[in-house]
């Protein structure tokens, strides 16, 4: 993998996979509504080699979001041969004194989620020179399945039904894109991953390890090797698929 390009790359998800592109040699663009100075970069993501870290700093969603990227990636002349679409936005998930998700809410999840993931992909798609091989959507298990409530303390606000109802969309937006890119030969599609250690307290990992087969929930170390996969000729008979890894919680 020559150039890839992250969204979301200071998130949780999105520096385990800048990290892991950076060792591999590769040219990692990451996306941040934040500029960071060099020491935080270097706190992130250790250090790089120059040229082969690049942060575009863009709120995607803005209405020219894509424009910005693409422009930042053109004045830099880079065409990446993968995009990641990962970014989030924990405050689309607040809810109300209810535990219900304001119409604000609804529409900034489904926007990041859905809206911004498509107009990047096409961007990259139309870009003069475009490069562009692999679209690789970030999904979530609750996108493949309703949560199992008993979980949660406060179930409601621990896992709030609009952020599944934009996953499972994000799914089919992988499915529409892999067809209507294939003659392009740009194959889209999505990871659903189970839930990540590090948010939560050892009582709630105990309850999630009963209900999943691996009997644990997913730690940093199992995020990037999907993505590579996806990302390389290993997978290039692979496209509209949603590659669940979820330590088998989906089987249930």
């Amino acid at each position: 993998m020559n150039t890839i390009l992250i969204t979301g790359g200071t998130g949780r998800i999105g520096v385990c996979l800048t990290k892991h592109f950076l060792h591999q040699e590769g040219t990692v663009v990451i996306t941040s509504r934040r500029e960071l100075t060099p020491q935080q970069i270097s706190d992130l993501f250790g250090p790089a080699s120059p040229g082969r870290f690049h942060l575009c700093r863009v709120d995607l969603e803005t209405e020219n979001a894509a424009a910005i990227v693409v422009e930042y990636l053109d004045r830099h002349n880079l065409r990446p041969q993968a995009l990641v679409n990962n970014a989030r936005d924990l405050d689309h998930l607040k809810l109300d004194d209810r535990g219900r998700p304001s119409r604000a809410g609804w529409l900034g999840e489904y926007t990041l989620d859905v809206v911004a993931a498509y107009e990047l992909s096409m961007a990259l798609t139309e870009q003069p020179g475009s490069k562009l091989e692999t679209i690789i959507n970030i999904s979530s298990m609750n996108g493949v399945v309703v949560p199992t409530l008993q979980l949660y303390d406060d179930a409601p606000r621990q896992s709030p039904l609009h952020y599944g109802v934009a996953k499972a969309a994000l799914i089919h937006l992988s499915k529409e894109l892999a067809v209507r890119l294939a003659d392009r030969h740009i194959r889209v599609n999505t990871i659903s991953y189970g839930g990540v250690e590090g948010r939560v307290n050892e009582e709630f990992k105990k309850r999630y390890a009963q209900f999943c087969p691996l009997g644990r929930m997913l730690t940093d170390d199992d995020l990037a090797g999907p993505v590579e996969f996806l990302a390389t000729p290993a997978s290039s008979g692979v496209t509209g698929h949603n590659l669940v890894v979820d330590g088998g919680w989906t089987i249930r």
